[in-house]
C-alpha cells in the first residue's frame, strides 16, 4: 500500500510541471480580484444605485460592520398624505375653505366624495385637491346604524388604497376644516413614523365629551395616523365596522377600532373642534401654548374678523399664515408699567390693550365671547377656563384686530392692528387715568428668520409715547429665568 501511495504522489509531482503551477498561481489571483470587487461593489455601491432584491438580502442576512446605518430624514410636507371629506351637495360652499389652505403641487391629497362631481364643477379646477368617489358602502355592509358614518371612517382606507409612496402620516380632516399645513409637519416631525400614532384633540365642550369620550379625537378638527396605523386598518377596519355595527358615529367607531389594535390617543391642542357658537375671538385671543393646526365649524361661528363674511375672514387670517405660521395666534403678553398697561397680543388675529397690570396667569384665560355647542347642558362647559367680559373700565381691553403684514428692514416681520370700534367706557381710574382711547393701530416687529419652537412664547418690549396714536411691540427672546409680571 505504500508503494502505491508513494506512486501516485511521484506521479502527481510528475504533473506539477512549472508551467501549470504559473496558470494555477495566476487563477487564484483573478478569483481573488473579482471576489474583491464583489465585496467592494455589493458594501458600497455607487450613489445612483439601487440593490436588487437578492442584494439586499444578502446584506439583510450577512450585515457588516463597515456598513453605515441608515437615519430617517426629517418629515416634510411631501410624506404626508391629505384625506379629506365632502359631499357634492354642499361642495360649493365649502370649496373656498378647502382651497384657502391646500398648496397645489405641493400637498398631497384627496377630496373624497360621495358622488361624481355634476357639470357645474367640471374641468375639476387644480386649486382644489384632486377628488374621488367613495366606494358604496351600502354593497360591503348589511347591516349599518349610519351609512354616510361609514363612508367617512372608510375614507382612510380609501386613501391609504391611491398607492402613494413614501408615506408617513395621514392627515384626516372634513371639507369645511380649514388646517395650517406647516405647522402640522413641525409636529408630526416630532413623533416616530414608523410607530402607531393617532393625534388629535377633544372637543372644546365638556357635553361633547361626556357623551362619546375624552380620548376620542374628533375628526372635524383633522387628525394624523402614522402609516403603521393606517396599514393595520387596511385590513382591519371592515371587521371592525361589522363588530360595531350599531355605531352611528365615525370618530367613536374609529376610537373604537383603534382601542382594539392597542393604539390611545395623543393629544395635539392645536387641532380645533370648535364645537361653540357665536363670537370665537375671546379664544382665539388667548390660544394654548401649541402651535395652531387647524379651525373647524367655521360656518356655525361668526366671522372671526370684524367687517367681513366667512370667507374673507379666512383668507385674511392666511396671510398671516402664509408668511409665519409659528406665531399665528399665539399670545405674547408683556405691560407699559409707565401707562399702567398690559397687551396681549395674538400674532396675525388681534391685540388687547387693558387699562390695568393684569397677571398672565389671568389673561390665559380666554374671554368667554362665545356659547357652547349644546346650550341647554350644564356647567361645566368648557375644557378650559374662561374669563367672563366685563363692563368694568379696569377689566375690559380695547380690542384691534389684524390689518397688514409686510417685511421691513433689519429681518423684521411687522403686523399692524386697527381698533374697529371704540370701547366706550371711561378711563380705569385705579391706575392713574391712563387711557388708551387715544391709540388707533398697534404695530408688532417679530423676527423673519427665526420661527417660534412648538410651546414657546416670545418676549416683548412696548415702545409708546404719551399722547401718540401708535403703540409699537418689540418681539425678542425671553432672558433666561425671565418674570413677567
Amino acid at each position: 500500500m505504500s508503494t502505491s501511495v508513494s506512486l501516485n504522489l511521484s506521479t502527481i509531482q510528475q504533473n506539477l510541471t512549472p508551467l501549470s503551477l504559473g496558470t494555477l498561481c495566476k487563477s487564484l489571483a483573478i478569483s481573488g480580484l473579482v471576489l474583491f470587487l464583489f465585496y467592494t461593489f455589493l458594501f458600497n455601491p455607487p450613489n445612483n444605485y439601487q440593490p436588487s432584491d437578492l442584494l439586499s438580502t444578502i446584506k439583510q442576512k450577512w450585515p457588516t460592520s463597515s456598513s453605515p446605518i441608515i437615519t430617517n430624514s426629517t418629515t416634510n410636507i411631501s410624506h404626508i398624505v391629505f384625506g379629506i371629506v365632502g359631499s357634492m351637495n354642499t361642495w360649493k360652499y365649502k370649496k373656498p375653505y378647502i382651497e384657502a389652505w391646500w398648496q397645489p403641487n405641493v400637498t398631497r391629497g384627496y377630496l373624497f366624495l360621495d358622488r361624481p362631481p355634476s357639470e357645474e364643477f367640471q374641468p375639476w379646477p387644480s386649486s382644489s385637491p384632486p377628488f374621488r368617489v367613495n366606494e358604496d358602502v351600502t354593497k360591503v355592509f348589511s347591516n349599518m346604524a349610519r351609512p354616510v358614518q361609514i363612508r367617512i371612517v372608510r375614507t382612510i382606507v380609501e386613501t391609504f388604497r391611491q398607492g402613494d409612496k413614501d408615506v408617513r402620516w395621514y392627515v384626516m380632516a372634513d371639507d369645511d376644516t380649514v388646517l395650517m399645513v406647516d405647522n402640522i409637519v413641525e409636529v408630526l416631525a416630532k413623533y416616530d413614523h414608523t410607530k402607531p400614532y393617532y393625534i388629535g384633540s377633544n372637543s372644546e365642550c365638556v357635553k361633547s365629551n361626556f357623551d362619546f369620550s375624552f380620548d376620542m379625537a374628533f375628526g372635524g378638527a383633522g387628525y394624523a395616523l402614522s402609516y403603521p396605523v393606517v396599514e393595520a386598518l387596511a385590513t382591519k377596519l371592515d371587521g371592525c365596522i361589522e363588530r360595531y355595527s350599531y355605531m352611528f358615529v365615525s370618530d367613536f367607531l374609529l376610537h373604537s377600532c383603534l382601542a382594539d389594535l392597542g393604539v390611545a390617543l395623543t393629544r395635539e391642542k392645536g387641532f380645533h373642534q370648535i364645537d361653540l357658537h357665536n363670537d370665537i375671538s375671546g379664544l382665539l385671543s388667548a390660544h394654548p401654548q401649541s402651535p395652531f393646526l387647524s379651525l373647524h365649524h367655521i360656518d356655525t361661528i361668526d366671522p372671526i374678523f370684524p367687517s367681513m363674511n366667512r370667507f374673507e375672514s379666512i383668507n385674511h387670517l392666511m396671510k398671516a399664515a402664509k408668511i409665519d405660521q409659528s406665531r399665528l395666534v399665539q399670545q405674547t403678553i408683556c405691560y407699559h408699567r409707565e401707562s399702567n398697561w398690559s397687551l396681549s397680543i395674538s400674532w396675525g388675529y388681534s391685540a388687547y390693550i387693558y387699562e390695568n397690570i393684569i397677571p398672565r396667569s389671568i389673561l390665559w384665560r380666554p374671554l368667554e365671547t362665545f356659547r357652547p355647542w349644546i346650550i341647554k347642558s350644564r356647567p361645566p362647559f368648557y375644557m378650559f377656563n374662561t374669563r367672563w367680559p366685563s363692563n368694568n373700565p379696569c377689566e375690559a381691553p380695547h380690542l384691534f384686530f389684524f390689518d397688514s403684514i409686510e417685511h421691513s428692514e433689519g429681518d423684521q416681520i411687522v403686523t399692524t392692528y386697527i381698533r374697529t370700534f371704540p370701547r366706550g367706557l371711561p378711563a380705569c381710574s385705579l391706575t392713574g387715568n391712563h387711557s388708551a382711547d387715544p391709540i388707533t393701530k398697534i404695530k408688532v416687529f417679530s423676527s423673519a428668520s427665526t420661527r417660534l419652537e412648538g410651546g414657546g412664547r416670545d418676549c416683548c418690549d412696548i415702545v409708546y409715547m404719551a399722547g401718540a396714536n401708535v403703540t409699537e411691540v418689540k418681539y425678542r427672546d425671553c432672558m433666561k429665568h425671565e418674570v413677567i409680571a
